[in-house]
């Protein structure tokens, strides 16, 4: 663990606090996950994975996607499978909570660069990435059919709401 934190330029953590509080050990890991310099996102997901406290380990690796989704979405892909591989570490629930968010990130991706999703792909999104897509994707396509096929009503409702013109 001094390693990663050295690697990452954080001198100031206190390790042995660190090692014995999984509330600093999370602290400690979205200081080293924001840090510019931080080993491959494999490599760091190994060791995130690894945390003793299956909540703080799966929390960490899932802030370590969220993080590469949205400050290196080129390279999301790539590190999206890597980051897959070492998810296997984490216990059955957190893997797939896990998984379901690189699938969710894929598909934001996805819409991003202007592909429509399918009504499949948009149905096996989580809640929260319906709620992402009807809240903030500019794609009229996305919106009309999360419109039909949200699986809430919110998001059909929000969806829905963003496809009609504005008054001015």
């Amino acid at each position: 663990m001094a390693a990663l934190f050295e690697a990452a330029g954080l001198t100031d953590v206190d390790l042995d606090a660190t090692v014995a509080d999984e509330h600093a050990r999370s602290a400690a890991y979205r200081r080293v996950i924001a840090a510019a310099v931080v080993p491959s996102p494999r490599d760091l997901a190994a060791v995130l994975a690894r945390d003793p406290e299956p909540l703080t380990a799966k929390t960490a690796v899932v802030n370590l996607v969220d993080h590469l989704a949205t400050t290196a979405p080129s390279k999301f892909q790539q590190q999206a499978a890597e980051i897959a591989a070492e998810a296997n570490q984490l216990a059955p629930q957190n893997r797939e909570f896990v998984r379901q968010r690189l699938l969710d990130w894929n598909l934001w991706l996805a819409t991003e660069n202007g592909q429509t999703p399918s009504v499949a792909s948009l149905s096996s999104a989580s809640d929260w990435m319906q709620r992402r897509l009807a809240d903030f994707s500019a794609s009229p396509q996305t919106l009309a059919l999360l419109a039909e096929h949200g699986r809430t009503k919110k998001i059909r409702n929000t969806a829905a709401n963003r496809t009609k013109p504005t008054n001015r």
